[in-house]
């Protein structure tokens, strides 16, 4: 059973940058990635990252601003976002991924609050 614990959120003005990270345990050789969710919205995929961190892929709004990658060595997985626009202030939420492309999460953690002001 994989554990999942986000950490790195909080409070920052657009145009700023924040480093998630989310470490896990129990499920070491598979892909993860990271999705969220906004007030009133369904909960939207942002970046998936393989095992190996050779392959990466983005949902449309973050591709150019948001950078996935992970430590092995440290059971970890970053999510660097750059550029931070108001519309990004949603829960973040790591998971396991059952499948790498279309994305499909498994097991999820508590999530970390992003909150972008403008």
């Amino acid at each position: 059973q994989v554990q999942l614990v986000e950490s790195g959120g909080g409070l920052v003005q657009a145009g700023g940058s924040l480093r998630l990270s989310c470490v896990y345990s129990g499920r070491t050789f598979s892909s993860y990635g990271w999705f969220r969710q906004a007030p009133g919205k369904e909960r939207e995929f942002v970046a998936g990252i393989s095992y190996s961190g050779s392959s990466t892929h983005y949902g449309d709004s973050v591709k150019g601003r948001f950078t996935i990658s992970r430590d092995n060595a440290k059971n970890t997985v970053y999510l660097q976002t750059n550029n931070l626009k108001p519309e990004d202030t949603a829960v973040y939420y790591c998971a396991l991924l059952s499948r790498f492309y279309p994305p499909v999460g498994n097991s999820w953690g508590q999530g970390t609050q992003v909150t972008v002001s403008s």
